[in-house]
């Protein structure tokens, strides 16, 4: 069993899951991953592209943009390598430091959009409380500055788990839920006592997810109060809209996240695939829909997004 269990190396290898109890189901699941990948990819491709070449969209909230765009991408790609040779291939087995590199940079990438969308929001507060220090809040350096920090801290919080895990011993079976590997699913597999990793796991996602989405309500709640100040209507209305697209990837990227940590605390019961579908959710939804949503909402996008597919000249 230990030879099943370990490679030459001495480290644990793990053995990768498609849709439990859904087997049968899973080459087409593969087709409707294969597209959303493909949205995904293409999508933030094309926003980068046209963020780049467009000089009127050279502002800080599409800075801001590219920078999601850019951490999509790095999502997507982080999965792809596995759920392409699970549901594909059946090639299930993973070595450990194969999965502590994948689930490094998936949880990496997931802290950095939960950085973005703060100062994403940062930008949507100082655009609409105070439009006319905008400019001088929001210089390029500055836009520079936020951005490194939410990579810094991305890094710095995810950065100790694949050594936390490492000095465990693992002597399971070790069958992951998931085609990729994550760490609230890792941290059941080991036979070792596994305080100190739930209490670090506990204390970054408290200090990341739980901050970043207080600061952004707090962001909107302030915002709201000045948007109800403004006298016309209309003005409301039409400040609200700049909203819209920021509020729409705030609600895909928590939504899921909350949804899936409610049936992992108090679903325990239910199907195991359930906990595979939502999982699939949260990591494979925002990057498909962010793309979508600015394109459609941001009329600069738009109108070079149908320049590119359609060659029409505006």
């Amino acid at each position: 069993m230990e030879d099943n269990l370990h490679n030459s190396s001495g480290l644990p290898s793990f053995t990768l899951t498609g849709l439990p109890g859904l087997e049968t189901s899973q080459h087409w699941l593969f087709l409707l991953l294969g597209a959303l990948y493909t949205v995904s990819i293409v999508g933030n491709a094309l926003i980068l592209f046209i963020i780049k070449e467009e000089q009127s969209l050279h502002h800080p909230m599409y800075y801001f943009l590219s920078l999601l765009s850019v951490n999509d991408l790095g999502v997507s790609f982080s999965t792809l390598p596995t759920v392409l040779a699970t549901f594909c291939f059946h090639l299930k087995e993973i070595s450990f430091d194969s999965c502590m590199a994948q689930m490094f940079f998936i949880h990496f990438f997931s802290f950095t959009e939960s950085g973005i969308l703060l100062v994403m929001s940062f930008d949507r507060y100082v655009a609409i409380c105070y439009p006319l220090w905008y400019a001088t809040v929001l210089t390029d350096a500055q836009v520079l500055r936020m951005g490194m920090s939410v990579i810094i801290r991305s890094f710095c919080v995810v950065f100790p788990l694949p050594f936390l895990l490492k000095r465990l011993l693992f002597c399971k079976a070790n069958v992951l839920s998931h085609a990729y590997c994550l760490h609230p699913d890792l941290i059941h597999l080991p036979c070792g006592d596994i305080t100190i990793n739930n209490i670090f796991g506990l204390f970054i996602v408290i200090s990341t997810f739980g901050l970043d989405s207080a600061l952004i309500l707090l962001s909107y709640v302030l915002i709201l109060r000045t948007v109800i100040a403004i006298a016309s209507k209309e003005e409301r209305l039409k400040t609200l809209n700049t909203c819209v697209s920021h509020i729409c990837a705030v609600l895909i990227f928590y939504v899921p996240l909350v949804g899936g940590s409610m049936a992992a605390r108090y679903g325990r019961h239910a199907p195991k695939y359930v906990h595979t579908l939502l999982s699939l959710i949260y990591l494979f939804v925002p990057p498909v829909l962010n793309p979508v949503i600015y394109s459609i909402k941001t009329k600069e996008i738009r109108q070079k997004l149908h320049k590119i597919l359609l060659g029409t000249k505006f």
